[in-house]
């Protein structure tokens, strides 16, 4: 038997004989993904609640506040009666947002005067408040224009004119990729492999540093001596987590493409391959760390220090672009940053192949890197028999 297939046999004894380490490469990841699809599958947030401030006791107060209760993102679900009502239903997150209309509103609008609504919001939490100020200015701007169209009607003008009238100048976004801006298409689809991501580095790093832990490394690699047969027993023993969670990973990016009919206008092929390397990448890193400290808890520690905050850095939820120098710097050394983009651009963008090589050529590149390290340091490893047994 082959010293990658003597490995591949051991590590699979291992783990039926250890069922807490075959869960966290096969039913945990899949519950996980399972669960991250779940809580996207809304799509986009409906019926935020907010609270009105009405200081206008008029059928255009009333009337205003019937139109955001009946806007799709937005519930209305209380009326405060003054500021400190408003501030304690914001503080307490009863509502995300509250609207005040100012006495005077109605007077000042049959006057053909101008007054202001004013949207209170929590500002911290960002998708909610970006969501509210869109549609409540959707609302306030149909209810303005609707008013100045009725008074420009009573004073004869015709109605073609009060349609250039009400927007001489018009603005005609145009969404080229998620067209209905829904939040599974890109966000869930996004976490998914970042999930993997984390899991697959975890998985490597105690992989390699439970054999160091458990004192048996020796046991392990007594086989094969020198730095090429040491590499083909790692690659036996990161075999099964790699096959598992790659399984995982492609089982919830198809039921997203096929279930959820979120179709692939690039290549599915190529998102495959991608995600593929993306787990044998971070369990090389994993791998790596675990090699290198011959420490199972440095290596865990290190694992999660560098794939936590992967998705944060990556650019699909804070523009790459817009980061500090230092910032894009470590967001561009993570192997995430570069599979996201390979993602985006064949799922949803149907970019030419051509775009994609690079990336995976740089993810090939930097698992067969990782991997030497990793073999290297568990040469090293093998010839320092009093390191083994330390966590």
């Amino acid at each position: 038997m082959s010293i990658l297939a003597a490995s591949l046999a051991r590590e699979w004894r291992l783990l039926r004989s250890r069922p807490r380490d075959w869960v966290m490469v096969s039913w945990v990841p899949l519950l996980s993904m399972a669960l991250l699809c779940w809580i996207f599958s809304a799509g986009q947030p409906y019926a935020l609640p907010i609270a009105v401030w009405s200081e206008d006791a008029s059928a255009a107060s009333r009337q205003l506040v019937r139109m955001l209760d009946a806007t799709p993102g937005l519930a209305v679900r209380a009326q405060v009666l003054n500021r400190a009502e408003a501030q304690d239903a914001l503080q307490r997150m009863e509502v995300y947002g509250v609207v005040h209309i100012p006495p005077g509103f109605s007077r000042a609008l049959k006057r053909g005067g101008s007054t202001t609504v004013t949207l209170l919001h929590n500002a911290q939490l960002g998708t909610h408040s970006s969501l509210l100020q869109r549609d409540v200015r959707q609302v306030v701007g149909t209810l303005s224009a609707g008013i100045e169209m009725q008074a420009a009607a009573r004073r004869g003008t015709p109605t073609q004119v009060l349609r250039v009238r009400a927007e001489p100048i018009r603005t005609q976004p145009t969404s080229l990729f998620n067209v209905s801006t829904n939040y599974e298409q890109f966000l869930a689809a996004a976490l998914v492999p970042a999930l993997l991501h984390i899991l697959a580095m975890t998985a490597g790093a105690w992989s390699v540093g439970r054999e160091l832990r458990d004192g048996s490394i020796g046991e392990w690699l007594q086989s094969a001596p020198g730095w090429s047969r040491t590499l083909a027993a790692l690659l036996g023993k990161l075999a099964i987590p790699m096959a598992t969670l790659w399984t995982c990973g492609m089982a919830a990016l198809a039921y997203l493409a096929q279930l959820r009919g979120w179709a692939v206008a690039g290549s599915m092929a190529w998102i495959a391959l991608g995600l593929a390397l993306l787990v044998a990448v971070s369990l090389a890193a994993g791998a790596a760390l675990a090699g290198l400290t011959l420490s199972l808890r440095k290596a865990l520690s290190g694992a999660g220090l560098l794939s936590a905050p992967a998705f944060a850095f990556s650019g699909v939820g804070f523009p790459l672009l817009a980061m500090s120098g230092t910032a894009r710097t470590w967001a561009e050394a993570m192997p995430y940053t570069h599979y996201a983009r390979l993602q985006l651009e064949q799922w949803q963008m149907g970019a030419p192949v051509a775009q994609t090589l690079p990336v995976v050529a740089g993810l090939l590149l930097a698992t067969l890197l990782l991997l030497a390290l990793a073999a290297g340091g568990l040469v090293r490893a093998a010839r320092l028999p009093e390191r083994w047994g330390a966590r």
